[in-house]
C-alpha cells in the first residue's frame, strides 16, 4: 500500500488562487514537477522565490555557506506573536549566542537523563489507551498529548497534568489551529511600521502561552535562587552561562526559548509519532518485526542507552516516517547577496525554499521514493541519500538542538506502543496529509489499538 499524499495543484495558477490554496495547505498548493526538478522559480509581482532541490544546492545553504542564507524574515511575521526572537527564528550574533547557551543541555551525554521522563509519559500514554482499546480513535490528540508530557517533564519536571501545563497544551493547539505562518505579511512585503495582520485567535492565544510560560520561568528562577530547583533542562538552560560574553538568559529570553522548544519538540514528535502508528497499521508484516524487536523493553523500570540502541528497526521504521511526513515540511531562508543556481541569476533579498518534503520524495534521487519501506537504509541508495537528501532536522549549523532528543523520544514510544497494542487503519477513513506548521492530517489519523496477549 502506498502511503497517501497531497494532490498537487495545477502548473500553473494566479497569485490569489496560489494564496487561497496556501492558506488551506501549504503541500497541495505545489505542483508536482517539484518532486523532479532540481530548482524551481517562482515569481510573484512582491518577491521572487527559488527552490532547491538537489543535494548540491542544499548543501550549499544549509551546509557551505549557511550564513549568507539566513532564516527569512517572512516565516518570522507569522510567528512573530508567539516566538519573539526565540532560536528559531534569530539569525547572526543573537542566534549564535542564543545556540552557545541552549546546545550544552542537549548534548548527547545528557540524553540519558531525560530516559525516565519518557518512560513514564509513555506508561501514561498507555493507560489512556487502554481505555480505548478495541474501538477506532483519530490518534493524533493521544501522540500531542504525550509529546506534550515529554516536554513538561523534561523541561520543568512536571507532568501533563499539572494545572499550567494542562493550560499550556490547550493553547497550544489553539495556536496550531489559527495557522499563524499563513500571514498576510508572509506573503506581501510590508513596509515595517505598519502593524502585522495576525488573526485575533493568534494574538489571544500567544498572549496566553506566554503569560503561562513566564509563570513557569519565574517559578523556576525563584527555586534557582534558592538552590532547590530539579535538574532538568529549564535549570540547564536558565543557569548556563554564554562562554563569550558571560551572560544568561533574561525571563523573557528564556520565554521565548521554552516557546520554541514546545512549539519543536511538541509539534514535530507528535506529528512523526502519529505517521510511524499508522504506517505501521498499514504494513503488518513490519508491525509484527517492530512488535518482537520491543519485547525486550523493560515492565517496569525504563531503558538505558545500551538498551535503547537494540531497538534498530523502530529507529529506521520511524527515521522512513519523517522521510515521508517530515515535520517541518519547509525551510525559508533570503539571500543577503547575488547569488547564481544553477547558471540563473537570483538577486539579493530572493527567498530561498528548502523543502524536505519534496527533497525526501525526490524521484531522481530516491528508489521508490513514495513507498515505505524501512529497510531502505540499509541499501546503498538508502545510505547515499540519508547523507545528501534527507533532512527531518535540517542541517549544517541551524540543525536543530534536539535532534538526538527527539529520536530517543520517537523510538522508545513507537516501542512501547507497540509492545502492548496491535494497529489496525481504518481503510474507509485513511488520512489525508496537510501542512501549516507541521504535517498533519486534515480528517484524524484513525486506528483501532487492540490489546496483545
Amino acid at each position: 500500500m502506498t502511503p497517501p499524499k497531497p494532490a498537487p495543484r495545477p502548473d500553473k495558477v494566479s497569485l490569489w488562487r496560489y494564496i487561497r490554496l496556501f492558506k488551506q495547505d501549504i503541500l497541495s498548493a505545489q505542483p508536482a514537477r517539484l518532486y523532479r526538478a532540481k530548482m524551481a522559480e517562482f515569481r510573484t509581482p512582491f518577491f521572487r522565490s527559488y527552490l532547491c532541490n538537489t543535494p548540491e544546492l542544499v548543501d550549499l545553504v544549509l551546509r557551505t555557506r549557511p550564513q549568507d542564507f539566513p532564516k527569512s524574515d517572512r516565516i518570522r511575521e507569522g510567528l512573530a506573536p508567539l516566538l519573539r526572537n526565540s532560536v528559531f527564528v534569530t539569525n547572526g550574533p543573537t542566534w549564535a549566542r542564543q545556540r552557545r547557551i541552549i546546545d550544552p543541555a542537549f548534548e548527547g551525554g545528557k540524553l540519558h537523563q531525560s530516559l525516565p521522563d519518557m518512560w513514564q509519559a509513555g506508561l501514561n500514554c498507555l493507560k489512556r489507551l487502554h481505555k480505548s482499546a478495541g474501538q477506532p480513535i483519530d490518534i493524533e490528540p493521544e501522540t500531542s498529548h504525550v509529546a506534550a508530557d515529554v516536554i513538561f517533564r523534561t523541561l520543568f519536571s512536571l507532568p501533563i497534568e499539572d494545572r499550567t501545563a494542562a493550560q499550556v497544551f490547550t493553547a497550544f493547539r489553539a495556536h496550531q489551529m489559527s495557522a499563524p505562518v499563513v500571514n498576510l505579511a508572509a506573503l506581501l512585503p510590508l513596509p515595517r511600521w505598519l502593524p502585522r495582520p495576525h488573526s485575533r485567535q493568534t494574538r489571544e492565544t500567544a498572549t496566553q502561552i506566554r503569560r503561562l510560560i513566564e509563570e513557569l520561568t519565574r517559578r523556576r528562577a525563584e527555586e534557582i535562587a534558592q538552590d532547590t530547583a530539579p535538574d532538568d533542562l529549564a535549570t540547564k538552560i536558565m543557569t548556563m552561562t554564554d562562554p563569550e560574553t558571560g551572560t544568561r538568559f533574561s525571563t523573557d529570553e528564556m520565554v521565548d526559548q521554552v516557546a520554541i522548544f514546545f512549539l519543536a519538540g511538541h509539534e514535530t514528535s507528535a506529528s512523526a509519532l502519529a505517521w510511524a502508528l499508522y504506517l505501521l497499521a498499514t504494513h503488518p508484516e513490519w508491525q509484527e518485526r517492530l512488535t518482537d524487536e520491543a519485547r525486550c523493553l523493560p515492565a517496569t523500570e525504563p531503558p538505558d542507552m545500551a538498551l535503547l540502541k537494540q531497538l534498530k528497526l523502530s529507529r529506521a521504521v520511524f527515521r522512513e516516517a519523517m522521510r515521508l511526513y517530515p515535520p517541518v515540511p519547509m525551510f525559508v531562508r533570503e539571500t543577503t547577496c547575488p547569488e547564481t543556481f544553477r547558471k540563473r541569476p537570483v538577486k539579493r533579498g530572493s527567498q530561498v525554499v528548502i523543502s524536505p518534503w519534496h527533497l525526501h520524495r525526490h524521484e531522481l534521487l530516491w528508489d521508490n521514493p513514495d513507498g515505505f519501506d524501512p529497510s531502505r537504509w540499509d541499501t546503498e541508495n538508502g545510505k547515499s541519500c540519508a547523507r545528501q537528501a534527507y533532512i527531518p532536522f535540517s542541517a549544517g549549523a541551524r540543525v536543530c538542538p534536539g535532534a538526538g532528543f527527539a529520536m530517543a523520544e520517537g523510538v522508545l514510544l513507537l516501542s512501547m506502543i507497540l509492545r502492548d497494542f496491535h494497529l489496525t487503519a481504518l481503510p474507509e477513513r485513511p488520512p489525508r496529509p496537510a501542512a501549516q506548521l507541521t504535517v498533519r492530517s486534515k480528517n484524524g489519523i484513525w486506528l483501532t489499538l487492540t490489546p496483545r496477549q
